[in-house]
């Protein structure tokens, strides 16, 4: 689940047609993921890292297995990262993105675990205020919202009229 500007933000993977969005299936299977990530391999050892850490705590989940064997037979970069068994916990830091219309953009960001839904984490990003990454985060979400009014008025017809 996401808000408007995080489905903004990972447009790629909302819009990409990958249903359901999944943030690990991007990051090693779309080629798009490496210009996203302008850190791609600090990225892609804490997915792995998460995924590692999530697979121990819940190892007959078959989703995330079913996920794992994807990536493991798709991608040589996961099944490597996969294969040295490390696990770090990440829930805090800096992160770099390179966004498709805003450009580059630098966040801060935290992983809040959901007490109330064991195994759901809350991630939140935030921009320096003031900064370009500010402007930029900020611009992404004025777009955002010309892009859900573009879809709306796409969708009302002379026979069906907005309430």
């Amino acid at each position: 689940m996401a808000n408007q500007l995080a489905r903004a933000f990972f447009s790629d993977i909302y819009g990409g047609g990958m249903k359901p969005p999944n943030l690990a299936r991007h990051q090693f299977l779309d080629p798009a993921a490496r210009r996203f990530y302008p850190d791609w391999d600090l990225i892609a050892d804490m997915t792995v890292d998460v995924l590692r850490t999530e697979a121990g705590r819940n190892p007959y989940d078959k989703d995330l297995h079913d996920l794992v064997g994807e990536l493991s037979t798709r991608s040589d970069a996961f099944r490597t990262r996969w294969g040295a068994h490390n696990v770090t916990r990440h829930g805090t830091g800096i992160k770099r993105f390179h966004h498709p219309v805003v450009g580059n953009l630098t966040l801060a960001w935290e992983a809040l675990a959901m007490a109330a839904e064991p195994g759901l984490t809350l991630t939140i990003y935030t921009a320096e205020p003031g900064s370009p990454s500010s402007e930029g985060l900020n611009l992404l979400a004025s777009w955002a919202a010309t892009q859900d009014t573009a879809v709306a008025s796409s969708l009302r017809s002379p026979t069906n009229p907005p309430n």
